[in-house]
């Protein structure tokens, strides 16, 4: 398996609704933050990239059709150049919704230390997410002001870089179509997921 399509777009921009939709309509497996809870080994190989290490991305990413949120969206120039048939989606929303539900989700996170009994590889975890979010892509400036101008530059930038017909800049409020049509698949009868509200975030971060 190869990775068909790269998400670059930031977390809370519908990211796990994106990863139903997509393993919904045969994009699946997909990638996200939570694939790297459940399977730890993964989180010293996204720090390392971070770190500017060479990396195998098939031997990472092989088992996976697509990918979104962070951590591997932070490296979507890369995967862009090593799949290069894979189509790129940026999913964006509103900056200042995005800012407000990043704020009460994972910057909260972040900012929890791990505890005396915490597991090295769950250590290893939110070490790499610190390095990658709030380092590496916030340069540690995380007050709203400084985190809406990076995500909008790098909205700006992914739109720079990508040809228009490898690029979906997509928004999960407007549903299926656009979606489908960008990939060429049917659209669902089902209505389009929508999951992982601030609620259902801190209930998996529990």
């Amino acid at each position: 398996m190869t990775l068909k399509l790269i998400g670059a777009g930031f977390g809370r921009t519908g990211t796990l609704s994106l990863k139903a939709a997509l393993e919904a309509i045969g994009h699946g497996p997909c990638h996200h933050m939570l694939e790297v809870f459940m399977n730890q080994k993964q989180a010293p190989v996204f720090a390392a990239a971070a770190r500017g290490e060479s990396v195998d991305w098939d031997a990472l990413l092989g088992s996976y059709a697509s990918l979104v949120d962070w951590p591997g969206a932070h490296f979507w120039r890369e995967l862009a150049i090593h799949f290069p048939d894979a189509k790129v989606l940026l999913s964006h929303r509103d900056p200042e919704k995005w800012y407000s539900s990043f704020a009460d989700t994972i910057m909260k996170v972040m900012s929890v230390e791990p505890s005396e009994g915490t597991p090295a590889e769950t250590v290893a975890v939110m070490q790499m997410a610190k390095l990658i979010v709030s380092d590496k892509t916030f340069g540690g400036k995380l007050d709203k002001e400084s985190a809406i101008a990076v995500y909008e530059a790098h909205n700006e930038t992914v739109k720079r870089t990508i040809p228009p017909e490898r690029l979906l800049v997509f928004d999960v409020a407007e549903g299926w179509e656009p979606l489908c049509k960008f990939l060429g698949v049917p659209v669902p009868e089902t209505d389009f997921p929508r999951t992982n509200s601030r609620e259902e975030f801190h209930s998996h971060n529990r």
